[in-house]
């Protein structure tokens, strides 16, 4: 079987709100890359990761005038893809929705969120992700209330042979310090931003504890916006959220290769997973933002990951038309996890 995570950026603006795809000459919102040639990238890419089930990460709209299921199974539809039926969680504000595209014929999936559900005052021990979570961010013996932007989607699934897994796609990401006038104030509302981040890792981990204790097969993907020596918020923090959630080697810790590896290296070559522009530096600068963790029992049937990166995987360089739609397609590439089961 082949598990994909992939963050396709603005995604949510290649269609109308009929969920048909906008197909036509006119700018994508992604920097100057057209609408029908992002359509087109992102079936090239698809089609190629042939996978039984994609988490994708800000996928299409899903409100009082969108669907994001609609949109999905029609883009699934004019591809042709294997993986034709999608699933959505909570929805959000953002327009950037978490779901799973997946291959009927392969998986039965439902939304399934686990713990209790919360008003405005919250609750302390790993509430369902829609609601609001009590926790100390700054020890000031005062409770902070943190909620998600983009609640995690949790699936309970079944193959066709009866495994059951648990599934979690998630996308954490710590706010920019917009409205900041000076140097100290953006300090202090990115500091702000990250600890909101850190509880979200924590609450996030919570759950990860409660399923394997409970024995069950667990796979987290998604954009986690953090990783191993990614910024300078790292030192005063001390873990980074990917650290968080993973947890320590061992019966409760997950696993994913590229995260263990940069958490072993201070300094040296480390897996990237997206690849954004800088203009005022005027180069492209990578990032490790993406993963695909297994719990401890899955590590037994013969994991294998891969990071679809145009320049980093050979096969993806030898094709000119896959490699080139890789980088029109999204700022972040597919990874995915091809495992027995």
């Amino acid at each position: 079987m082949r598990i994909a995570s992939y963050n396709v950026e603005w995604f949510n603006a290649l269609f109308d709100d009929a969920g048909q795809l906008l197909d036509d000459g006119e700018w994508s919102a992604r920097y100057d890359v057209t609408r029908s040639d992002q359509i087109a990238a992102l079936g090239i890419v698809f089609t190629a990761i042939d996978a039984d089930a994609v988490m994708i990460i800000e996928a299409p709209d899903h409100n009082g005038q969108r669907e994001t299921v609609a949109a999905l199974e029609n883009f699934a539809r004019v591809m042709d893809l294997r993986a034709r039926k999608a699933l959505v969680g909570f929805a959000n504000d953002t327009q950037q929705e978490i779901a799973l595209l997946y291959d009927p014929d392969i998986l039965t999936v439902r939304h399934d969120p686990k713990g209790p559900a919360t008003g405005k005052k919250g609750a302390r021990q790993a509430p369902r992700f829609d609601g609001v979570f009590r926790i100390d961010l700054d020890i000031d013996a005062t409770e902070d209330l943190v909620a998600f932007s983009k609640p995690p989607l949790e699936i309970d699934a079944r193959t066709r042979e009866g495994t059951a897994l648990r599934l979690i796609g998630a996308h954490l990401k710590s706010k920019a310090p917009h409205g900041a006038a000076t140097r100290d104030e953006a300090m202090r509302i990115g500091i702000a931003n990250r600890r909101k981040q850190l509880a979200q890792a924590i609450w996030l981990r919570e759950r990860v504890a409660d399923h394997l204790d409970a024995g069950e097969s667990l796979v987290l993907l998604g954009d986690l916006n953090d990783g191993p020596g990614l910024d300078e918020f790292e030192n005063l923090f001390g873990r980074s959220s990917v650290e968080i959630i993973m947890g320590d080697e061992g019966r409760r810790g997950l696993h994913d290769p590229h995260a263990r590896n940069a958490l072993k290296r201070k300094f040296g070559a480390v897996s990237s997973t997206a690849r954004f522009y800088v203009s005022s530096e005027g180069r492209y600068m990578q990032a490790l933002l993406d993963y695909v963790m297994i719990s401890p029992d899955l590590m037994r049937r013969a994991p294998s990951w891969r990071i679809w990166h145009p320049f980093d995987d050979p096969q993806c360089w030898k094709l000119p038309e896959l490699r080139a739609a890789l980088l029109a397609a999204s700022d972040h590439f597919p990874v995915t996890l091809d495992i027995e089961i």
